[in-house]
């Protein structure tokens, strides 16, 4: 008994390109530095989950949470 598989076509990376053209293309100007800090694995979870429930990043959020506590 033998099973045949019929497959797509292989998909192209034009519009994987052209996301990436797109993100640099509409970033901020200003350079950026990385920031790693150990917190809790129990605290890495709550935060990872509430961001997947909001469709955001853990660093968008950090980034939020620290310019809107520094701008107090």
């Amino acid at each position: 008994m033998s099973k045949k598989i019929a497959f797509g076509a292989k998909p192209t990376a034009a519009p994987i390109a052209a996301a990436a053209e797109s993100w640099v293309a509409n970033r901020d100007s200003e350079k950026t530095k990385r920031m790693t800090i150990d917190v809790p694995e129990s605290l890495h979870a709550r935060v990872k989950s509430q961001c997947a429930l909001r469709g955001t990043t853990i660093a968008h959020e950090v980034r939020r949470f620290l310019e809107k506590e520094i701008a107090k």
